[in-house]
């Protein structure tokens, strides 16, 4: 089976930090996978939230994520402090993919890449929706 490659972006739009919890921690000692999806969505929010929005309003859309890649890079530890890095890239009519970059703080090695891919939504109609202009635009003004 060939290996998830994820593209890295040329630039970064937004970062934050995030400290591994003991409940991120696995039976192997070091952070979870599902632990680090949690991180990944604590941070994709705060990305929102920087933008002036929320996953269920976005210029009057909510978004679902559709899928994710998750390349491991290294391990990583409680008490580690991540530096999560985001941007959203590959627009298309109605999504776009979020990619992150999760860095240990202290040693600078890598721990993940993600990509996640989004979808816009409006709940009321229960179906897709086109991706809001203004946010497209407000993103890819930063790049």
């Amino acid at each position: 089976m060939p290996r998830i490659k994820i593209e890295m972006p040329e630039k970064f739009i937004y970062k934050t930090e995030i400290p591994i919890r003991i409940t991120d921690i696995n039976y192997g000692g070091h952070v979870g996978n599902d632990s680090l999806l949690s991180i990944i969505h604590e941070a994709r929010v705060r990305f929102l939230k920087h933008f002036g929005y929320s996953e269920s309003n976005v210029e009057g859309s909510g978004i679902i994520m559709i899928d994710s890649a998750i390349q491991y890079k290294s391990e990583g530890f409680y008490g580690d402090e991540l530096l999560v890095e985001i941007v959203a890239n590959d627009f298309t009519g109605i999504g776009c993919d979020f990619v992150y970059r999760l860095t240990n703080k202290e040693s600078n090695k890598e721990i993940a890449v993600v990509k996640t891919g989004i979808v816009f939504f409006d709940y009321e109609k229960r179906k897709t929706a086109p991706v809001p202009e203004k946010f497209k635009k407000k993103i890819q003004e930063m790049n």
